[in-house]
C-alpha cells in the first residue's frame, strides 16, 4: 500500500514512517507539510492512502478530505473532538496521537480491505500511464483526445463539453466521474459545473469572490464550496 503522509509537524511525519516501516506491504511514498503542498504532489505521488492531520496552516485537513478525488484518508491529529466531522468527509479511521503500531495496523488493515481485489499491495509500481487518453465521437470518427491539452470541461446536460484540436467536443462522461479520473493529475473543481486544469490557469482574480482567468481567456467562476481547494491548490495562502 502506497502512503502519504500530511502534517505541519516535522517530528509527527517523522514518527509516522517509522511505525509505517513496522507494517507488511506499506511503503511511504511522500510526505507534504500543508493542503497546498499536499495537492502539488498527489498527482505525481498517486497514493492509496493519505495519513492526514486535521490542524494545519492555511487550509485543514477537513476541507483537504472533503474532496471527492481524494485517495483513502485517515486523519492522525491530537484534537479528540473532530471524529465526527472528519467521518462526515469520508475518512475511514480517526486516530488520536500518539498512535500505537497496533493502533495504526489496525487502521490500515480497513483500508486494504476495500483496496480492488486485484490490487497489488507488494507491487509499488504505478499502473500504466492512460488516465490522459478521452475518445469522443465526432461524426463518423472515434477521436482520441489528450486531458493534458484540455485548459477547462463544462457539463451540458448529458454531456461534458470541451475544446481541443481547434474544436468543440462532446464527451459521453458526467463531470464527476470525469474529476474522479483527473483530479488526481492536476484538475481542479471549480463549481458544480467546470472542472479546470491546475497549469492552464494564468491568474486568479479575486473580486465577486473569485475568478479563474485561463490562458485562452476564458473566465470561470469558482463556488464559495470549492474556494479554499482553488487558493491551497495555487499556493494564494494568504
Amino acid at each position: 500500500m502506497r502512503v502519504m503522509i500530511v502534517d505541519d509537524e516535522s517530528v509527527a511525519r517523522q514518527r509516522l514512517m517509522r511505525l509505517l516501516k513496522d507494517i507488511p506491504n506499506t511503503s511511504v511514498v511522500g510526505e507534504a507539510g500543508d493542503a497546498r503542498e499536499a495537492l502539488a504532489l498527489l498527482p505525481s505521488l498517486g497514493p492509496d492512502l493519505i495519513l492526514l492531520d486535521v490542524e494545519m496552516p492555511g487550509v485543514d485537513g477537513l476541507t483537504l478530505a472533503a474532496l471527492p478525488t481524494l485517495p483513502a484518508v485517515i486523519f492522525v491529529t491530537a484534537h479528540a473532538d473532530r471524529a465526527l466531522q472528519a467521518f462526515e468527509v469520508g475518512a475511514h479511521d480517526y486516530l488520536v496521537k500518539p498512535v500505537s503500531l497496533a493502533r495504526l495496523t489496525s487502521a490500515l488493515d480497513k483500508v486494504r480491505a476495500r483496496l480492488p481485489r486485484d490490487h497489488d499491495l507488494s507491487n509499488d509500481t504505478p499502473e500504466p500511464d492512460e488516465w490522459w487518453r478521452l475518445t469522443v465521437t465526432d461524426g463518423t470518427l472515434r477521436r482520441f483526445v489528450d486531458a493534458r491539452e484540455v485548459p477547462c470541461f463544462v457539463a451540458t446536460d448529458k454531456y461534458v463539453s470541451f475544446t481541443a484540436q481547434g474544436r468543440e467536443l462532446l464527451l459521453r462522461e458526467s463531470l464527476d466521474a470525469l474529476e474522479e479520473r483527473l483530479g488526481p493529475h492536476g484538475f481542479l473543481r471549480a463549481h458544480r459545473g467546470a472542472l479546470v486544469r491546475r497549469s492552464a490557469v494564468e491568474a486568479f482574480d479575486q473580486r465577486e469572490g473569485g475568478t479563474l482567468v485561463l490562458v485562452d481567456g476564458e473566465r470561470i467562476p469558482v463556488s464559495r464550496r470549492a474556494l479554499p481547494v482553488i487558493r491551497a491548490a495555487l499556493g494564494l495562502t494568504s
